[in-house]
């Protein structure tokens, strides 16, 4: 492989980590958006699902030049659901 082929190949596993990345990060945000929205209703809601993309993204982020995110819990979700009301 000459290195013009090998430049080629490695970005294209970088816009492909990325790619990756984006996708399992929007789901992340929608299910963030999901517990604030219920919260807010004053409805039950859990993490589960947040937290389950997070430990997707930090598991993808071994892997290659991703960042990786915190983990979510109920109490950050009030903090945003009361900042949201303000």
């Amino acid at each position: 492989m000459n290195v013009h082929e090998a430049i080629s190949t490695h970005s294209r596993k970088q816009q492909e980590h990325l790619e990756r990345f984006r996708l399992l990060d929007e789901r992340r945000e929608a299910a963030i958006e999901a517990a604030i929205r219920q919260c807010l209703a004053g409805e039950a809601f859990d993490t589960a699902a947040i937290n389950e993309a997070t430990a997707a993204i930090n598991t993808h982020a071994k892997n290659g030049i991703s960042p990786t995110r915190v983990y979510v819990t109920e109490d950050m979700v009030r903090e945003a659901a009361a900042k949201q009301r303000a």
